[in-house]
C-alpha cells in the first residue's frame, strides 16, 4: 500500500493524523480519501455530507481508514444572469486541480468520488483519471419534481413570458417557489444528469446507481457499497486507467446518443479521456451519433422528469436495449466485465424493482426509455458542424431542434456581448430569418459561459424559435432547446471566423450535411472564393480585443484554455 510506503520516508503524517484522532491501529490501515463537492451551495451539493459518511463507515467495516476532503463547487443556475456564470467551466479544472493536490500532497491507497453537478462530476471524472488511484464514482443523484412535474429547466422560459407580459410576476414568483422541492440535480437530462449516466457508462460506478431520486434510500447502500468496493480495488491495485479504454468511452458516446445528452458533454469528455491518455475528441461524437438510436422520453427533449429514468431501469436498462452495439467486454469498478454486469442485474431482481417503481407513477419502463426497436429517433442526438465559420467544428444537438431550422439560408446579426443579444430578441428587434451570432464567449473571451437565457428568450417565442438560429463561441445550458449551435472552433478571441462576420452576411446552416458555412457577404450571395477574399481582408483589420481579466483565476483560464471542441480546459 503507498500510504505505508509514505509513512516510512514522512515520518510526521503519524503524529498529525493522531492529532485527528486516528489510531495507532488506524495509521496501519489501509488509507482512502472520500473527496465530496459537498457544501451549502446548491441543492445537488448540500446533501453530500451524509453521503460520505456513509463511504466512510463502510470503508471503515471493510478494514480501511477513510479520510473526507471537501471541495465544494458552483452553480451553473446561481451564476446565471451576471458574470458569476464566466467562472463556470474554470471551476471545473480548479475541482479537478483540487483532487490532484490532495492526492498528490497525502498519497492515498484508494477514493470514492462524491458529486452530482454539470462541472463536479466531470471534474471528478477528471480527476480519477489524473491521480490514477483505484477509485468508484458516487453521484447525488436527482432531485423530484415540483407540483404538476414542474422541474427548473422551465424557469427560464416562464421568465422570458413574463418579460413579454406573456404571465404575471406572482405566477413566475410561483414557479420559482415550487421548481425545486428537494436536494439532487436539476430534474432533467441537462449536464449534471447527462454526467451522472456518463460516469456508470465509462465503468467507473456501481451498476445502477447513476441518477437515483435523492430522496431515494437506495442513493445511501449505493454510498456505502462504493466504500466496501474502493477496498476491494485497493487490495487488488486495479486503477482506474486499467479499468477505463477507448471502448469505455464509445460506450459512453452510444449512451450519450441514446439520452439525447448535454452538448456539454462535447467540453467534458475529450476533457476526462485526455486525464486517461486517451485520444477522443468531438468527430467521435458525430461519427457514433450517426445512426444511433435515441430512446429517453426525458426532459428537456421528453415528456418526463429524470427522476423517472431510475424507475424506468436508468444506465443498465438503456446499455441493455444497446446491446449490440456495446462493448460488452469493457472492464468496471466491480472487476468484471460490462457484459457480466448486466447479466448479474438480470438475476437480481433489479428489473423487477424497476417494474414496481413504474407502475408507482402509472407508466411502463418502455414509456420513459424505447425498446431499441421503437426509437424516438435513429440519428442520435448531437451533430458537429464544420465550414468556413467553423473551420475545427461547432456543435448541435438536434434532437432540441425544429426541423425547419436543418436547412437554412440566414441574415447574421452578431453581438459582442450576450447581454446585447439577448435585449435584441426580447424587444423583437430579431427578425425571422436571422443568425443571432454570439462571440467573444469562448473559453480564451469570457470563459465560456452558457447562453441559456438567449436561447430561452429564442425557444418560447413561437414565431422566433422557429426561424433563427442562435451561433456563439460559448456554450449552451444542458435544458437548452431550439435551433442553438454552439462551441464555434476557433473561437472569437483567437480570430476565429466568428469573429469577422458582420452585419447581414449570409450564413448557411445545413444540419444534415454537417455544413455551418458563409456564403454571401451583404445580403448577396458569393462564390466561396469571394468570401474567401472578404474574410481574409477582415482577418488583417482585426484587432484582438484587450482581455477583461487582469488577475486571478480568470486570468490564469483564459490565457491557457484550450479549444471548445478539444476540452475547453488548461492546457
Amino acid at each position: 500500500m503507498i500510504s505505508q510506503e509514505i509513512r516510512k520516508v514522512a515520518p510526521e503524517q503519524d503524529p498529525l493524523r493522531m492529532g485527528m484522532g486516528w489510531t495507532a491501529a488506524d495509521l496501519a490501515k489501509p488509507q482512502i480519501m472520500v473527496e465530496s463537492t459537498f457544501g451549502d451551495s446548491h441543492p445537488g451539493s448540500a446533501h453530500l455530507l451524509s453521503l460520505a459518511e456513509e463511504a466512510a463507515a463502510a470503508v471503515a467495516e471493510s478494514g480501511g481508514k477513510a479520510a473526507r476532503y471537501f471541495t465544494t463547487d458552483i452553480c451553473d443556475g446561481m451564476a446565471q444572469g451576471h458574470d458569476g456564470m464566466n467562472y463556470s467551466l474554470a471551476s471545473r479544472d480548479m475541482i479537478a486541480g483540487m483532487i490532484e493536490i490532495h492526492a498528490g500532497a497525502t498519497p492515498f491507497d484508494g477514493g470514492v468520488f462524491i458529486s452530482s453537478c454539470d462541472k463536479a462530476v466531470p471534474a471528478h471524472l477528471m480527476g480519477i483519471g489524473r491521480v490514477n488511484m483505484p477509485s468508484v464514482l458516487v453521484t447525488g443523484g436527482v432531485m423530484d419534481a415540483g407540483p404538476g412535474l414542474l422541474t427548473l429547466e422551465q424557469i427560464g422560459s416562464y421568465a422570458a413570458q413574463c418579460a413579454r407580459g406573456e404571465i404575471t410576476e406572482d405566477k413566475l414568483e410561483w414557479y420559482k417557489q415550487h421548481a425545486c422541492p428537494g436536494c439532487g440535480a436539476c430534474s432533467f437530462m441537462g449536464t449534471a444528469s447527462t454526467m451522472q449516466v456518463m460516469g456508470e457508462a465509462l465503468g467507473l460506478m456501481l451498476p445502477g446507481t447513476a441518477l437515483l431520486p435523492a430522496s431515494d434510500p437506495l442513493l445511501q447502500t449505493a454510498a456505502r457499497d462504493a466504500g466496501r468496493q474502493v477496498m476491494a480495488l485497493a487490495k487488488q491495485h486495479l486503477r482506474p486507467r486499467a479499468i477505463v479504454t477507448r471502448e469505455s468511452f464509445e460506450n459512453a458516446v452510444m449512451v450519450h446518443a441514446a439520452i439525447s445528452g448535454s452538448t456539454n458533454s462535447l467540453l467534458h469528455i475529450p476533457a476526462i479521456a485526455k486525464e486517461f491518455g486517451i485520444d477522443f475528441d468531438a468527430e467521435m461524437f458525430d461519427r457514433l451519433h450517426r445512426g444511433a438510436h435515441y430512446l429517453l422520453d426525458i426532459r428537456p427533449a421528453g415528456r418526463w422528469p429524470a427522476q423517472y429514468f431510475s424507475y424506468a431501469g436508468g444506465v443498465p436498462r438503456v446499455m441493455e436495449q444497446l446491446r449490440s452495439v456495446l462493448h460488452l467486454d469493457a472492464m468496471t469498478v466491480t472487476g468484471k466485465t460490462l457484459g457480466e454486469n448486466l447479466e448479474e442485474l438480470k438475476q437480481s431482481g433489479y428489473y423487477d424493482r424497476s417494474e414496481e417503481a413504474c407502475a408507482r407513477v402509472g407508466l411502463r419502463w418502455q414509456d420513459i426509455i424505447r425498446p431499441y426497436g421503437e426509437a424516438i429517433g435513429r440519428d442520435g442526438a448531437i451533430a458537429i458542424l464544420k465550414g468556413n465559420l467553423a473551420p475545427d467544428g461547432a456543435v448541435i444537438k438536434h434532437t432540441a431542434c425544429p426541423r425547419e431550422m436543418f436547412r437554412a439560408t440566414l441574415r447574421a446579426r452578431p453581438f459582442d456581448r450576450e447581454e446585447d443579444a439577448l435585449a435584441a430578441v426580447l424587444a423583437h428587434t430579431v427578425q425571422p430569418g436571422d443568425a443571432v451570432i454570439i462571440r467573444y464567449e469562448g473559453p480564451k473571451g469570457s470563459g465560456m459561459p452558457e447562453m441559456f437565457y438567449t436561447s430561452e428568450a429564442i425557444s418560447s417565442d413561437g414565431e422566433l424559435g422557429r426561424s433563427i438560429a442562435l451561433i456563439t463561441d460559448g456554450r449552451f445550458s444542458g435544458a437548452s432547446t431550439g435551433p442553438s449551435i454552439g462551441h464555434v472552433s476557433p473561437e472569437a478571441a483567437e480570430g476565429g471566423p466568428i469573429a469577422l462576420v458582420q452585419e447581414n452576411d449570409l450564413i448557411l446552416l445545413d444540419v444534415p450535411a454537417r455544413r455551418l458555412e458563409i456564403v454571401g457577404i451583404a445580403d448577396k450571395p458569393l462564390p466561396p472564393e469571394e468570401v474567401a477574399a472578404v474574410l481574409e481582408a477582415r482577418k488583417a483589420a482585426w484587432v484582438k480585443p484587450v482581455s477583461r481579466y487582469t488577475r486571478g483565476v480568470m486570468k490564469l483560464f483564459t490565457e491557457n484554455a484550450a479549444s471548445p471542441m478539444q476540452g475547453g480546459g488548461i492546457e
